[in-house]
């Protein structure tokens, strides 16, 4: 698909920082990343809790509710794994430029779409979070079956069985959901963005 030259960027007249000054807190992606039963969206939920009473704008993009939707063209192939990343990219750009925390919860197998979505952000509103959990503990797990199915070939191209997943080198956050209650990971991710200053003082 190329590029229409007669299209033109639009600068929103109330600004990202107006935004946060009104809101008291700043913005930033969350980006969870793991094996599907390593832990993400329960941990993700669970942030967007604790930051709803801390009075933070939230909104959770949960991987299997976007690829019913927006993303329902698309299937599991390495292309098609490519741009549901890339888009979920730009839709949490614009949640953080609304002055919002997008918090994402996508397996994202591939470290170069991880970076492709980093470097849609400025320093600072970009915060990978790896959910590591062993594959083992996943596939015990399997709160939805996927596994099972995989190996039994129901299912093709699942990370871990019949797709790689490659592993997160510089997360902001590691989570080791199997040694951590969802709790306490939970609390791990707040204490960081505290500590990083982007909640309310």
């Amino acid at each position: 698909m190329g590029v229409n030259n007669h299209l033109t960027w639009h600068d929103s007249v109330v600004t990202k920082e107006l935004r946060h000054q009104r809101n008291q807190h700043k913005s930033a992606v969350l980006f969870f990343t793991g094996l599907s039963g390593s832990g993400k969206s329960t941990i993700a939920n669970l942030v967007s809790i604790k930051l709803h009473e801390l009075c933070v704008q939230s909104y959770v993009l949960d991987g299997d509710n976007i690829r019913q939707r927006l993303n329902r063209d698309l299937g599991f192939q390495e292309s098609d794994r490519k741009e549901n990343i890339r888009r979920i990219g730009e839709v949490s750009k614009l949640f953080v430029d609304s002055g919002q925390f997008a918090i994402t919860a996508f397996i994202s197998p591939y470290q170069c779409d991880r970076k492709l979505v980093r470097d849609l952000f400025p320093s600072g509103e970009f915060v990978e979070i790896y959910v590591k959990c062993p594959i083992d503990e996943c596939e015990l797990r399997d709160p939805k079956g996927l596994y099972k199915k995989a190996h039994n070939g129901e299912i093709q191209n699942f990370t871990g069985v019949s797709s790689p997943y490659e592993e997160p080198i510089n997360s902001e956050i590691v989570i080791e959901s199997n040694h951590e209650t969802p709790e306490a990971c939970a609390n791990k991710v707040i204490s960081y963005l505290a500590q990083q200053e982007l909640l309310p003082k």
